[in-house]
């Protein structure tokens, strides 16, 4: 019998820090991402892939504001702009994906679901916005932005600038998780849980709505993983192992983790927020719901003996 694996891409599967962000150059770092999914593939494994998409959802909202601007078109609510860009993501990595697998002889569906996650309108998150969104800016720029639109920034952890925050709720229920477990373990690929989902709540019984928010992929990805009963959960990001004491001298790369472990230093602070803290977290749910391992790598070490860092119960 094939296992099961939730694959969540990292930015840098679709786009990185250098690059201006044209669909060729996402179709490229797709292509190459989707190359080293062939390894899962080939390691008799199905799949439910998702992934982020912060830099696509603010170049929306950045589109939006300038179409509202200069032409007086609607303002694009959140929830609208994370849908726009699951429809637009999931293509690309559709696309590539069936292109890698048809220069290798391979033949799957590829199925890419627009997927709805459900969070509660009074979480804490709402008053406290972190998840960075959209392009890195200068201090000055994001500034002037702030005094304009009142949206908040927060300093990346890497130096690489200042990025728009927004509220991140934690998600609560997966729709259609069951359809997404049946697809794929009849075989399909499962595109699904775009950018974490879009963010939607109940406003009265029966009706839901959407809600300005961005929920992390990661950790919409591992609820999705323990939902569905996934034997595996990666979680790809742009550094081969975990490190604590990160671009320290004394940093040091971390092969395995239990999740007491990775609680430790997250209170230590080890783990930045934006950056590696959310991942942690999510892959300590997935091992603590599922009883199985979570492994943090980069793309290019996916699938590879001793790649990674592996988190485990104990």
């Amino acid at each position: 019998m094939k296992k099961l694996a939730v694959v969540a891409l990292g930015g840098n599967a679709l786009l990185r820090s250098d690059q201006k962000g044209t669909i060729d150059d996402q179709e490229t770092n797709v292509y190459e991402t989707a190359e080293r999914l062939l390894t899962l593939i080939r390691s008799n494994y199905n799949l439910v892939i998702t992934h982020g998409n912060g830099p696509q959802v603010g170049n929306i909202l950045l589109a939006n504001t300038a179409g509202h601007k200069l032409y007086g078109l609607p303002d694009m609510p959140l929830d609208i702009a994370v849908a726009y860009s699951q429809g637009f993501i999931g293509y690309i990595i559709e696309q590539q994906l069936r292109n890698v697998m048809m220069a290798n002889d391979l033949d799957r569906d590829i199925i890419s679901i627009i997927t709805q996650v459900l969070v509660d309108k009074d979480d804490p998150a709402f008053k406290n916005p972190t998840k960075p969104v959209g392009p890195y800016y200068t201090k000055e720029e994001s500034e002037r932005i702030t005094d304009e639109t009142g949206a908040k920034f927060a300093e990346d952890p890497r130096g690489r600038g200042y990025r728009k925050v927004v509220a991140s709720p934690k998600p609560l229920v997966i729709s259609n998780q069951k359809s997404i477990e049946s697809l794929a373990r009849a075989g399909q690929i499962v595109i699904a849980v775009g950018g974490g989902g879009i963010p939607a709540f109940y406003v009265e019984e029966n009706k839901l709505q959407g809600i300005d928010a961005v929920i992390d992929k990661d950790l919409a990805s591992s609820l999705l993983a323990v939902q569905i009963r996934a034997d595996k959960f990666f979680i790809l990001t742009d550094v081969p192992k975990v490190c604590i004491n990160y671009n320290t001298p004394q940093e040091k790369a971390l092969d395995r983790m239990t999740i007491a472990e990775a609680k430790r230093y997250l209170e230590e602070g080890q783990f930045a927020e934006g950056s590696m803290a959310p991942k942690i977290r999510a892959a300590i749910a997935f091992v603590e719901g599922s009883g199985k391992d979570a492994i943090i790598t980069s793309t290019d070490k996916l699938g590879i003996d001793n790649g990674g860092t592996r988190v485990v119960i104990v």
